[in-house]
């Protein structure tokens, strides 16, 4: 993985000037069978689409790329739901099973669908596992894989490719290039779109020698979602 004193950190990264004003996010609790989750909804005037996606299981909603998501997509007449899992909400450092996942996850869906409009389901790592494997069963729009853990980094033998291909609807996978949980090249082909942020590992960060900068691959991942976007029907 790339080292840590060699990747811009987050706290530089984030559009700010492309974010929402404050007065377009609100705060929710949600009480699901696996305990109380978090929804954070940053607004889009003039809504077309809901956007929900989750952490991974080592993060929160602060993550780069949701945090840029978050920013930009708005603007596009996507409303973004930031959803933190009932484990993150209860301070706990490590996230359960992934049937527990599952079940926070179904838990909070019926707010995601309240405003009336298609939902995309989604993710980062374990929450892109989360949207793959509840998706047709909660009826999800579509699915935003970002950073998908194919498999755990050393062990391309236990794959999770099966979650992925088995999503049954339409998919944008967001990549790192040198993510160590599966680099684009593995990824079986299949019924999904593949979006490569080269040289970008698990977190989206890139070294700072490498050929673009870290706000360039944050707007590599938002122009694809943005693009992907506008074209579900």
């Amino acid at each position: 993985m790339t080292p840590e004193s060699d990747v811009t950190p987050e706290s530089e990264v984030t559009p700010e000037s492309e974010a929402t004003s404050e007065s377009d996010v609100t705060t929710e609790t949600i009480t699901t069978d696996a305990g109380d989750a978090r929804i954070t909804w940053h607004h889009a005037g003039r809504p077309r689409l809901v956007l929900a996606v989750s952490h991974g299981a080592g993060g929160g909603i602060e993550a780069r790329d949701l945090a840029a998501l978050a920013a930009v997509l708005p603007a596009h007449g996507v409303t973004v739901a930031l959803v933190e899992q009932p484990w993150r909400v209860a301070g706990k450092k490590v996230a359960p099973a992934p049937k527990t996942l599952d079940t926070g996850w179904r838990g909070v869906w019926p707010a995601l669908t309240r405003p009336g409009l298609p939902v995309v389901s989604g993710g980062r790592s374990a929450g892109a596992r989360v949207a793959c494997r509840t998706a047709v069963e909660l009826g999800a729009h579509a699915v935003l894989a970002l950073s998908f853990p194919l498999h755990p980094p050393g062990k391309p033998e236990k794959s999770r490719a099966g979650e992925l291909l088995g999503a049954g609807v339409p998919t944008l996978v967001v990549q790192g290039g040198n993510d160590p949980f599966g680099k684009p090249a593995e990824f079986p082909e299949g019924d999904h779109e593949l979006v490569e942020v080269e040289r970008a590992d698990h977190g989206f960060a890139v070294p700072r020698r490498a050929d673009l900068t870290q706000e360039e691959a944050l707007h590599v991942i938002t122009d694809a979602v943005v693009r992907w976007t506008a074209g579900l029907r």
